[in-house]
This record gives C-alpha cells, sequence and structure tokens, in this order.
C-alpha cells in the first residue's frame, strides 16, 4: 500500500526524492560534489512536489544543461531527454521505460524495488569517472568491449570506507546484470548502434559467500512474545504470516489487502502473492475435515479483520493504524524496530525479519520433510535455483537424514 504522493517511478540522473515535514514527497536536483568543486555554472534546484514537472524540469532543461557544461558543448545534440543516441546513458534511459511496460518476459511491471536496484545499479556504471574526467554514461556502446567491462568489474568491485578497502561483490553483480538486460533489451529494436556482442554476458559472477541467517521456531516464538510485550503486535503477525506462507516482507505490510483473507467468494482461503514473479494463489485454511491449518494465525487475522473492512490488512497497530514507512518496498522502519525486539528478546544480533519469514519458514519446511515441488509451490518459486538461496542447512536436517539412512539399512538386514 504506497503512502499519498509516494512515487515508485524511477527518477533522472542527480533527482532525489525526500520525505518533508509534511509527510508528502518533495524532489530535488543536486549536482554531483565533483562537479560543485569544479565550479560547475548549473546550481542545485528544488524541484516541487509534482513528479511529472520534477521530471521534464529535470530531464529536459537542467540535465541537458549539465551536461552542455561538462563536455564544454561537444554534448550540443541532445534528443530532448538530456542524453545522446547511442551512449550508455542513452541506453539505460531507454531501459528504465520498459520498467513499467509487460513484456514478453514479464507479466507485470517491475515492482519498485526491483526498479530500485536497478537504479542504483545503473548510477553505479554512469556515474564511473573515467581518466579524462568524463562519465561513463557518455560513452557510447559501439566503444565497449568484453575487456573494458571487465575491467570496469574490478574497479567497482571495492569500496574505501573510513580508509578500508570493503568488497561490494553483491551490489556490483546486480550492476553488471542490470547492463546486460539494458543491453539485450535496447539492442533488439536499435541493432544497428550496437556491436553484435553483449560485453556484459558470460562474465562468471560469483555471488557472496555471506548467507541470510535463519531463524528457528524457538527464535520466532521469543520474538513474537517479545514484540507483543513492546507494543508491536502487528510485527508479531507479520512474522508469522513470513514463517506460514514463506512470503516476503513487502508483499506482507505493503501488498497484504483485506479482500486476500477470506473474502465472501473465498471463506476458507487466503490469498499468497508474490508480486516479484506475477504469480499468487488461493491457499485453503483449513484441512478436509474442517480443522484450521493455521489456528494461531487465523485467530489474529480475524481479529484485525474485524477492526479493519478494507484496505491493506498489515498496518501498524500502535495506535496509529498508519503503513509501516520506508523507500519503495524497503521498509526500514519494521527494521530497525525488528532490531530492536531481537535484541530486547536476547536473541542472536544477526537475525533480521527476513530470518522469521522466508528464509525460517522454507527451512522448516524442508526438514519438515516437504517435496522439491511442494516447496516451490508453497513458495511460488520460478526455479529450483531461485528456491535454493532459502534452503539452508542446519543440524537438524541433517541429523534427521543420516536417521532416515540408517533405518532403512536396519530395514534391509532385518529382510536378509
Amino acid at each position: 500500500m504506497n503512502p499519498v504522493g509516494r512515487s515508485a517511478l524511477p527518477l533522472p540522473r542527480y533527482t532525489l526524492r525526500k520525505r518533508l515535514g509534511d509527510g508528502s514527497f518533495g524532489y530535488f536536483f543536486n549536482i554531483p560534489m565533483w562537479a560543485r568543486k569544479r565550479g560547475c555554472s548549473v546550481a542545485n534546484e528544488a524541484l516541487g512536489t509534482d513528479y511529472k514537472r520534477a521530471v521534464t524540469r529535470a530531464e529536459q532543461v537542467l540535465l541537458p544543461a549539465f551536461d552542455s557544461w561538462r563536455t564544454g558543448g561537444e554534448d550540443a545534440n541532445p534528443i530532448g531527454i538530456g542524453v545522446v543516441v547511442g551512449t550508455l546513458d542513452w541506453m539505460f534511459h531507454l531501459y528504465r521505460q520498459t520498467w513499467s511496460q509487460k513484456t514478453a518476459k514479464r507479466l507485470q511491471p517491475l515492482s519498485p524495488g526491483q526498479c530500485r536496484v536497478h537504479q542504483t545499479g545503473i548510477k553505479m556504471i554512469c556515474e564511473y569517472i573515467l581518466h579524462d574526467g568524463r562519465r561513463l554514461g557518455t560513452r557510447r556502446v559501439s566503444s565497449i568491449d568484453t575487456a573494458f567491462v571487465d575491467d570496469l568489474f574490478a574497479k567497482l568491485l571495492f569500496k574505501v570506507v573510513n580508509g578500508k578497502k570493503v568488497e561490494r561483490r553483491t551490489t556490483v553483480n546486480h550492476a553488471m546484470k542490470t547492463a546486460r538486460g539494458a543491453w539485450n533489451t535496447i539492442s533488439r529494436a536499435h541493432p544497428g548502434i550496437f556491436p553484435p556482442r553483449n560485453p556484459f554476458e558470460k562474465m562468471g559472477l560469483q555471488s557472496t559467500s555471506r548467507e541470510t541467517p535463519h531463524a528457528t521456531f524457538a527464535e520466532l516464538i521469543a520474538f513474537r512474545a517479545q514484540a507483543i510485550e513492546m507494543g508491536f503486535s502487528s510485527l508479531a503477525t507479520g512474522a508469522l504470516i513470513g514463517w506460514e506462507l514463506l512470503q516476503r516482507e513487502a508483499h506482507i505490510f505493503i501488498r497484504f489487502m483485506v479482500e486476500h483473507y477470506r473474502p465472501p467468494s473465498r471463506p476458507d482461503h487466503i490469498y499468497v502473492i508474490n508480486y516479484k514473479t506475477s504469480t499468487g494463489s488461493w491457499e485453503p485454511l483449513l484441512n478436509k475435515k474442517g480443522a484450521p491449518l493455521y489456528p494461531v494465525l487465523m485467530a489474529e487475522l480475524d481479529a484485525i479483520k474485524q477492526l479493519r473492512p478494507t484496505g491493506g490488512l498489515m498496518l501498524r497497530r500502535d495506535g496509529s493504524s498508519l503503513p509501516w514507512f520506508g523507500k519503495g518496498e524497503t521498509l526500514t522502519q519494521v527494521q530497525r524496530i525488528t532490531k530492536r525486539i531481537i535484541l530486547a528478546a536476547g536473541l542472536r544480533s544477526e537475525l533480521t525479519f527476513t530470518s522469521f519469514g522466508r528464509h525460517g519458514g522454507t527451512t522448516e519446511a524442508s526438514a519438515s520433510g516437504l517435496t522439491e515441488s511442494q516447496l516451490m509451490q508453497k513458495g511460488q518459486w520460478s526455479s529450483t535455483a531461485a528456491m535454493a538461496h532459502y534452503l539452508h542447512d542446519d543440524d537438524e536436517a541433517k541429523q534427521d537424514a543420516q536417521m532416515k539412512r540408517i533405518k532403512r539399512r536396519a530395514k534391509q538386514a532385518k529382510g536378509k
């Protein structure tokens, strides 16, 4: 559920969105620090609160003026949007336009979270400063080859923070994947501008070894009890939804509506949405004998629905009935308060809300004996590779696996 005034659409270069004191969002054009130090003639500017007017002003006036200053007039042939045809800036600009469209690969537009990941990658690549002082975004796609991309990856991989080199492999991997997708998408419509080979293909990207921690059922119980004690019962219910139905945080607190739970047309079902893969399914709440499959969760959701006949079901229950704040689908308020609850409950500090939801619930479901097919259907994964990210090894699962092998050997021995 998006608050009034929030836009999930992408923003032009150097354009920021900030929450104002009255709760609305304002837009600001901020040139980078390196340009200020060089005496850029284009000043920072407040663009108001209207998204379309802000984008028009940034793309048609401020960005062309900035690019003209930066290149000494060499960008004198912009196409009306502050970019030059054939450059990386141009490629990514056209790629952004596809995010709000249905395509052969996507059944619906990208989610705000997916747009944000792509936007981060685009900014990382286009704002990279070359040896001659130009932005990488001004280079033509015809000049980009595999050797250049490999060198770019190596240079982006590490960032200096407080004098120390910090690896940011996951972020850079996403940036390369965004560029790969943009190249493939836009080159199909403009084959004469692009070289025949996509230099971002087959890079052999390796993911980070860091694993998202998953909670145990005992830790889920402790978290829920502490959340209720601290006055955050909606977080307690949200964690249980994630655990039982393998839901993502944004789907629980943003996209879960009243009509998704026991509507008149389906009084014994709950609709589980997966916006990321454009899928959803009605899950039964009762078994064949009419007994509840999720007794605790159903009791809590029934009580919530009595007080909230329409709209989002998982709003805050701290007396305000407001949505949980965040940027796009990154619910920073949920994450911040969840950390407070975790520490107050004496649980492992590395746990997050996700630990109690999709990661913890999937691990428990796998250890409980669900088949691969049942798991994929329950979590609505598009592939086993995507599902594997949520499966975590632990002693209980390994012990259970070995006990099954021992029992099988014993049966075979008796049969001889």
